[in-house]
């Protein structure tokens, strides 16, 4: 299994977010190179899926623009493929949902993942007492099954850290994605206490909208996950959100290295 540390050893981390073949899977292309150019650690692409349940309305309405124009499963890792051309190692997971991949094929689908070189995978619905049904296949093609942690997973925090791979996803607040004016969670004291059971990265998304939010995230933990936002300047410019897009994501990298 591949070690995420290596990508945080000298600086915190970035991870953007965006929906594949949103607005095309052209501009999704456009739009992973731009945030490399602008200093991402590792990107987070999202497989469209019709039935988002973690997701607000900015995620929601990307991943419906991204299923009319016909970004089907394969045409997605017909897009890792493409960036691959050109970025042979850079560290890409995915974030979908388990009906995809199961009804791809548990099998078929972390095998394409490693023939892309793809290091992990986010699955919001998947309970941890069923992880082992995904993770037991995914790890025999070095695909790290990603956790997440959430404000209410407190009593769980030892259970879930202990076993979780590649970086935690802490999750800074209750409910769906999407930008917030105000994180009230003690991410801090999570944080601390994830670390006494692992020592694999611990990442801090939902929420994050500002060069400064991601920055206080940063202070406590290894990196900021940032989704939203940057969908929502997509949604904006459409396949015109190339400079806006590295504009913000420069603008992030710069504020967390301060």
């Amino acid at each position: 299994m591949i070690n995420f540390k290596k990508y945080f050893t000298t600086k915190k981390g970035f991870i953007p977010f965006i929906t594949a073949g949103d607005p095309s899977i052209d501009a999704s292309l456009k739009y992973l190179n731009t945030l490399v150019e602008a200093g991402a650690t590792l990107i987070e692409i999202g497989i469209p899926f019709s039935d988002p349940i973690a997701e607000g309305a900015t995620i929601m309405e990307a991943s419906a623009r991204a299923l009319s124009n016909g970004a089907t499963l394969k045409r997605v890792f017909e897009l890792v493929s493409m960036f691959r051309e050109n970025n042979k190692d850079f560290p890409l997971v995915f974030m979908t949902y388990l009906n995809p991949v199961y009804a791809y094929g548990y099998d078929k689908f972390f095998k394409n993942m490693k023939d892309l070189n793809m290091q992990g995978i986010i699955i919001p619905d998947l309970p941890y007492e069923e992880k082992h049904e995904v993770s037991d296949v995914a790890s025999k093609y070095d695909v790290a099954v990603i956790s997440l942690i959430a404000p209410t997973s407190k009593d769980r925090i030892k259970m879930l850290a202990s076993e979780a791979e590649g970086f935690v996803y802490l999750v800074s607040s209750l409910g769906v994605t999407g930008v917030r004016d105000v994180i009230t969670t003690d991410i801090d004291g999570m944080a601390k206490e994830i670390k006494k059971y692992t020592d694999i990265p611990v990442c801090v998304g939902f929420g994050i909208k500002s060069p400064e939010t991601a920055k206080k995230m940063c202070n406590v933990a290894d990196g900021a996950i940032v989704g939203s936002a940057i969908v929502n300047i997509i949604a904006k410019y459409g396949d015109k959100a190339e400079g806006f897009v590295y504009d913000f994501a420069k603008s992030i990298v710069d504020e967390i290295n301060k």
